[in-house]
């Protein structure tokens, strides 16, 4: 008995068997026949479109716009993903500690002079040109640098809570007059709004803005000197050359080809002078650096470089030094600061430890995945002896 049920059970799985490669034939021919069809079909259309449709087909048709190009998709398993996680985060935080390490090689002397104290008064500068605007403000900051500066020293102004990254201030300027077209057209003039024209107390007349719009207009005035003080007083040349890119001055700014096109326009609002008494006009490097916006609104810009020679050949010396400014530039009205740097370079730029924080930060995170994964996977993954036999009863539990 046992052995005819046996019998019976080898012949009904023969006869499946046969059944199954009878409709994997049948499927294969049907497909293929299919194919054949839409071979002919095609053909047949072919002879039916117009030169137009044949000229968009062969445009559109290929498989790279149709997006029906061959693609991989990589299977995602632990003994793929855990070594990749490993493998960055070993990389990245040790680059991230070299460029943290870069950073802080950078020497920096910050100093916020907001409220320094005028030489003439017991006032400060920012309540006395709150008082009396068009009055000039000189104060003195006394500073100590305890260590030597080496290589190219620089001199940066640095203002904050000013948002020079809104849309409309940074559209609000004319790059057609900035090249030296001096051709007035106030359809030109709208991004410069309502920095295009202003009153001449000279001429006494509202006269068209050289150069125009709220970047022009809110231009940093503020100077400075440095003087080392060791036995007797010793000026540091401070080089305002070179300080703007390149590229914006041979392309961005240009002064009209005629001097006398400055006469038919008047200073900015905000400005005590014209711009033509700057020296080189438009094309003054301090107001080029003004000029290129900051993404963020606590910024430092390039004001000048220290003159490496005699005493400072080398850098700056560690010791006493006294910064004069002249106040000009007012930041109560954007509830602002104002302050100086001194700083050197290194080859990644100024002291910045956001980058090398960064790289750290994402390699630890891919470290902890490696290990939170490994985890995971040692606790419910299942074997491939565990897969194969899984059938409709198994139970999908970790085990215990």
């Amino acid at each position: 008995m046992i052995v005819h049920v046996i019998a019976s059970k080898i012949k009904h799985r023969g006869q499946k068997t046969q059944l199954n490669h009878a409709n994997a034939a049948f499927a294969l021919r049907t497909s293929k026949s299919m194919s054949d069809e839409k071979q002919s079909e095609a053909k047949v259309n072919e002879k039916f479109l117009t030169p137009k449709a044949k000229e968009v087909r062969d445009l559109f048709g290929s498989k790279f716009k149709q997006q029906k190009l061959n693609a991989w998709q990589p299977i995602l398993t632990a003994d793929t993903v855990l070594p990749f996680f490993a493998l960055l985060g070993l990389i990245f935080v040790p680059i991230g500690a070299y460029l943290l390490h870069v950073s802080q090689s950078v020497q920096e002397f910050q100093w916020d002079y907001t409220n320094c104290k005028s030489i003439d008064s017991n006032l400060t500068c920012a309540k006395q040109l709150s008082a009396n605007p068009s009055k000039k403000c000189f104060c003195h900051v006394n500073i100590t640098l305890n260590e030597e500066y080496r290589k190219t020293v620089y001199f940066y102004y640095g203002l904050s809570n000013f948002f020079q990254n809104h849309r409309l201030y940074v559209k609000s300027r004319d790059d057609y007059q900035l090249l030296g077209n001096f051709k007035y057209d106030p359809r030109l003039y709208d991004e410069c709004k309502p920095f295009d024209r202003a009153y001449d107390d000279i001429k006494r007349k509202e006269m068209p803005v050289a150069p125009c719009g709220a970047i022009a207009n809110s231009f940093f005035n503020d100077t400075f000197k440095l003087y080392f003080l060791v036995e007797k007083e010793v000026k540091v040349n401070l080089i305002e050359r070179n300080i703007a890119w390149p590229t914006d001055i041979h392309y961005k700014f240009r002064n009209p080809a005629n001097v006398h096109e400055w006469d038919d326009y008047t200073h900015p609002l905000n400005w005590r002078n014209y711009a033509y008494n700057m020296t080189n006009g438009l094309q003054n490097e301090h107001f080029i650096v003004w000029m290129r916006t900051s993404a963020l609104p606590t910024f430092r810009k390039l004001w000048a470089s220290v003159e490496h020679k005699d005493l400072f050949k080398t850098g700056l010396p560690r010791g006493s030094y006294r910064v004069e400014i002249d106040y000009s530039y007012k930041v109560s009205d954007f509830r602002g600061t104002k302050r100086f740097i001194i700083s050197n370079t290194s080859w990644m730029g100024g002291k910045n430890a956001f980058l090398g924080i960064s790289y750290i930060v994402t390699g630890v995170i891919c470290i902890a995945m490696t290990i939170t994964l490994f985890v995971i996977s040692k606790k419910y993954q299942k074997s491939d002896s565990e897969m194969i036999r899984l059938t409709i009863n198994t139970p999908y539990l970790s085990k215990k």
